[in-house]
């Protein structure tokens, strides 16, 4: 892990350095182009899985489009000789305020999966956020991140016993921040993964905190091991919980002691009750797309919702970063830190921890450069006044 958090992302000069040896980076260093290598790499069920969204794919194109719509503004002649970009938000410190994302079924992308991305998270000090649709136990991706900074994000399911064992488990495993995922209540029509008629969790495949929970495992009929399909059956009958209200989230409060943000929020109003419920943050989020086809872009959603709680609870930003100018952004829009998802996961996919490390690294590169020829010494001065929308 690194012991200097506020040191600068070096990679830019690492990179022509080794150029003068005949040496490249293997991926590309423009995270945009990821994208259409994964499309010929990996296999269609797992690309499908990880690149498809909602219905006409109209939400992730506007994700991207909502950036667009907002420009920078430099500023010339401010001292950038020392900056400096570390942060700490609910109490876990960055060395930049990016994190990654939960993303489930990473083992689709890379047999590695989520023990080769906390191995890498822990390395370069970058919180990350475990999926309950992980590949892998919430105990072997604890252990794998060892001293690192790690959140477990809750896909609340109808048994309230097996959701109080993730929470227990999670906190026993080092987990610091609760992050309740409220915008999948069920799975969405995502033509991709219809069109090949592959859903992973009936396969066995990102089910494995439920198939390793104590509890989610006494009740079932027979054992696991004896019989897999009833248990997959079981998992298909309590993953998610339509029914939740607002009045719920005392459930959570009540079963974790650190902090809880809330995953999908949109509306400045719900943002509101989130705080009015007692919870510590939210993030901003359309869930990349993949929920709601036709949705607003999580970056236009931003700007109200940090209006309406910024000074009351901590504001994150998900759904669409690919560069480092669109992390200025956000931040200027009023996050305080912005989390990363399919960019990392093309890169496990690619490249297993090297394409991670990678894609790490480029962002963070690139955003302290953006930050710097912007004008931008220190995340305080950063505001709206960076930017205009056009």
């Amino acid at each position: 892990m690194i012991d200097e958090p506020a040191r600068l992302e070096t990679y830019q000069d690492e990179i022509y350095v080794a150029g003068l040896q005949g040496k490249v980076p293997g991926l590309p260093t423009d995270l945009n182009d990821l994208e259409a290598i994964a499309r010929d790499r990996l296999s269609p069920h797992a690309f499908a899985y990880i690149c498809g969204g909602a219905g006409a794919g109209d939400t992730v194109r506007e994700n991207r489009d909502a950036f667009r719509r907002w420009r920078i503004v430099p500023r010339m002649l401010t001292d950038v000789s020392a900056p400096s970009y570390a942060t700490t938000v609910l109490g876990t410190p960055m060395p930049a305020p990016i994190m990654l994302a939960p993303v489930g079924v990473l083992g689709l992308a890379h047999p590695d999966g989520e023990i080769a991305v906390a191995r890498v998270a822990a390395e370069l000090g970058v919180p990350m956020v475990l999926s309950t649709a992980a590949t892998s136990t919430i105990e072997d991706v604890g252990a794998a991140n060892n001293q690192g900074r790690r959140w477990y994000q809750l896909y609340w399911p109808k048994d309230p016993g097996v959701a109080e064992s993730f929470l227990d488990r999670a906190r026993a495993s080092g987990f610091s921040t609760l992050v309740v995922t409220l915008d999948t209540r069920m799975l969405a029509w995502r033509p991709r993964d219809l069109d090949g008629g592959y859903l992973p969790f009936l396969r066995g495949v990102g089910v494995q905190v439920y198939l390793s929970d104590p509890v989610f495992r006494r009740g079932l009929a027979q054992a696991v091991e004896a019989d897999p399909t009833g248990a997959i059956t079981r998992y298909t009958q309590i993953f998610g919980n339509p029914a939740l209200t607002w009045d719920d989230l005392e459930f959570v409060r009540d079963n974790w002691s650190g902090p809880i943000v809330l995953k999908g929020i949109l509306s400045a109003d719900d943002a509101r009750r989130a705080v009015d419920a007692g919870m510590d943050g939210v993030i901003v989020s359309n869930h990349g797309g993949r929920q709601v086809d036709g949705a607003i872009g999580a970056l236009d959603a931003l700007p109200s919702v940090a209006d309406a709680i910024g000074d009351q609870a901590a504001v994150l930003f998900d759904s669409g970063i690919r560069n480092g100018s669109d992390v200025l952004k956000a931040l200027a829009l009023g996050a305080k830190a912005v989390l990363i998802g399919r960019p990392y996961t093309y890169g496990l996919g690619l490249a297993g921890a090297d394409g991670v490390r990678h894609v790490l690294r480029t962002l963070r590169a690139d955003f302290e450069l953006t930050m710097r020829l912007s004008g931008h010494a220190r995340l305080d001065g950063l505001g709206r006044d960076a930017l205009i929308r056009v």
